[in-house]
């Protein structure tokens, strides 16, 4: 399967306390814009590749990422249709409350190839720089098995 990828560690510091990581990759996907962009954005689409389930709670509009039995409740922060999502974690302590943990997943075509490239941009406390990259790889092999691209 190929792909194009791309990975930089951008290592941040909120007052000293806080070391974040930025991981991002470009992954190229067999399939259309309007395809994806429910797989990214959806509760429902979220869970079919990216966690063990996700739940969306319509009054608060919080989602709830579900890993190993375990909720990660996060809010939609940013989002343009066929374009990007962004998720921002809910803070946990402090720390989070000035220097939130987020993903962002950004859809980019090229009209020329008729490429199409899931940008991913994960910020977070994540320590492991080649397991996150390992993570990702994963999770997007596992869309592409979802979506057939």
């Amino acid at each position: 399967m190929p792909y194009i990828k791309t990975n930089k560690e951008v290592t941040m510091t909120t007052a000293g306390i806080t070391k974040k990581k930025v991981f991002t990759a470009d992954y190229e996907i067999h399939a259309s814009v309007k395809m994806l962009y429910p797989y990214i954005q959806s509760a429902s689409g979220l869970a079919e590749w990216f966690a063990d389930d996700v739940t969306i709670n319509n009054e608060s509009k919080i989602y709830t990422f579900y890993w190993d039995n375990e909720g990660h409740p996060a809010r939609q922060v940013a989002h343009r249709t066929n374009h990007f999502v962004r998720f921002e974690f809910l803070p946990e302590n402090e720390e989070d409350e000035r220097d939130p943990s987020y993903f962002e997943l950004q859809l980019e075509s090229n009209e020329l190839t008729q490429s199409v490239f899931l940008k991913v941009t994960d910020y977070s406390g994540f320590d492991d720089m080649k397991e996150l990259k390992d993570l990702w790889d994963g999770l997007i092999d596992s869309l592409r098995k979802t979506v057939g691209g």
